[in-house]
């Protein structure tokens, strides 16, 4: 039977069984890059860190994925794609348990690795099982349910989260995955053996590999540590930063020469890629930035359960979702710049919204302009991803949607580190801005004479204080994330017009 038939092989009975398992699998990869953002407080208090540390579990988890994603095209031919995606389904299950168990930050942090590597194929392999399952004519509504987990999955993960740390314990937010992982790795191997993929053996270019782990790890640990280590006056930091440097350039020689690269740099050369991830990676940093951001402040400062801060950090792609069939039909009929620049600067308006936020903001004040925001999403994500793979030719497609999802994944771990870094260096400024201008005579006499103790009196002003420094910090840290969004709405201008859909059918 023809490649290009391979759906017949499963009966039409199966195939909408299959596509659950496999939209489900999906979810359960999504979810799994937020949920874990507003039980950051929790894990820190539980494991007796601080807070910053607290978010190496989720930079650690969005790297190894980058890492691994450019893999997933050899692994698929390698291995075959089903046998491919069954073992990583397993192993995510077996690494979120571990997660679970931990008992020390380095332990979660090397199991969040463990599920990242494993994590980062399943979402372009779901997506190409689903194009190997349903016939052309249905095609469309089956990516239309992978597009919605994508989407739901970033909008429950702080719910879920949320709830999970607030009345069992954080250990949760990663045992939940082992009942799906079993269902899905053992519905997998039954319902999608017929439509699996021929194997043979590639070269796998090592050096390639182990240039891009170099690099990539040296400059997250920079990013990681390096606001508690005074940045480039420790000697392990300038290390860190010139590893980084060295090994992308070496990265970057050997990926244009070698044969058989891991990672296919030759696409830059069209400018409608080149600067369409650009702009990708501008407007999934800024947006992540404060999906990372907003729950902190809200638990750390204002007192928020971490479910009523995963609430409001959830609207955005709850209204994404409401909105993605509009994107969807608008495409083709208006330039797909037009639509990606006027939603990206919308975002950042929304950026500019919040930062003008007070520490006596409201939920709904809070939440409003996530509301507002979630319009703008399907906008951008949708169109982008046509201008980017319409750009490079069709046998580049593979290469060109595998460098996208890696780029867009090193953007949400590298906005996270670089967010929490502007956020603390802007709490100190702000903080002694204030005591430089407070005059705390007549507010310590008042509250002496309401009967507080002088060190009392004084403990209360200073947490007043650490309260409008840290808002004062999250108003300044949206500033920037607008600025950011507003240069990505410029720089779509830069590609050229994206001209008819890209074929995804091989894009692993």
């Amino acid at each position: 039977m023809p490649e290009i038939d391979v759906y017949k092989r499963i009966p039409a009975s199966r195939r909408a069984l299959a596509g659950l398992v496999l939209a489900l699998s999906n979810f359960m990869v999504v979810l799994d890059t937020t949920i874990a953002n507003v039980s950051v407080p929790h894990i820190a208090g539980n494991l007796g860190i601080s807070p910053d540390q607290g978010t190496w579990v989720i930079t650690s988890y969005a790297v190894a994925e980058a890492i691994c994603v450019p893999l997933t095209g050899w692994l698929a031919q390698r291995f075959g794609t089903v046998r491919t995606f069954v073992f990583a389904m397993a192993g995510f299950g077996l690494f979120s348990l571990l997660c679970g168990l931990s008992v020390t930050l380095g332990m979660l942090v090397a199991c969040r690795i463990g599920q990242g590597l494993c994590g980062g194929p399943l979402m372009p392999m779901s997506q190409t099982l689903l194009l190997r399952v349903f016939p052309p004519e249905q095609r469309g509504r089956a990516m239309g349910l992978w597009a919605m987990t994508t989407l739901l999955g970033p909008a429950m993960g702080p719910i879920v989260g949320g709830y999970i740390s607030d009345n069992w314990s954080w250990h949760w937010i990663f045992f939940i995955n082992l009942p799906i992982c079993a269902v899905c790795t053992f519905a997998a191997f039954g319902l999608l053996r017929e439509v699996e993929t021929e194997t043979k053996k590639l070269p796998i270019d090592r050096i390639g590999l182990m240039l891009l782990i170099f690099w990539i790890g040296c400059l997250q640990i920079m990013l990681d540590i390096g606001r508690d280590h005074d940045w480039f006056a420790d000697p392990t930091i300038v290390m860190l930063a010139l590893g980084a440097a060295v090994g992308f350039v070496a990265f970057i020689i050997w990926e244009l020469t070698d044969e058989h690269p891991i990672v296919d740099l030759r696409v830059f050369r069209h400018p409608g890629f080149s600067f369409g991830v650009i702009a990708l990676a501008l407007c999934f940093g800024g947006y992540f930035a404060s999906i990372v951001l907003i729950p902190q402040w809200l638990q750390i400062s204002l007192g928020y359960p971490a479910m009523d801060a995963g609430l409001v950090t959830a609207f955005t792609a709850l209204t994404a979702i409401l909105m993605s069939q509009v994107a969807a039909k608008m495409l083709g009929k208006i330039d797909a710049r037009i639509m990606v620049s006027v939603a990206v600067a919308w975002l950042g308006c929304m950026a500019l919204w919040r930062s003008s936020w007070t520490s006596g903001a409201d939920f709904w004040t809070l939440a409003t302009p996530q509301i507002f925001q979630g319009f703008a999403m399907s906008f951008f994500m949708i169109p982008l991803t046509s201008i980017t793979l319409t750009s490079v030719l069709p046998s580049e497609t593979a290469s060109a949607a595998g460098l996208q999802n890696f780029l867009r994944t090193m953007a949400v771990a590298v906005s996270t580190s670089l967010i929490l870094t502007v956020w603390g260096d802007a709490q100190r400024v702000s903080r002694s801005e204030l005591v430089s201008k407070l005059q705390p005579d007549d507010t310590m006499r008042a509250l002496t004479s309401s009967g507080m103790s002088f060190e009392q009196a004084r403990q209360s002003i200073s947490n007043i204080v650490d309260q409008e420094a840290i808002a004062m910090a999250v108003d300044h840290s949206f500033m920037l994330t607008a600025i950011v969004l507003f240069i990505a709405a410029g720089v779509i201008w830069l590609t050229p017009r994206a001209k008819g859909q890209a074929d995804l059918s091989q894009a692993h």
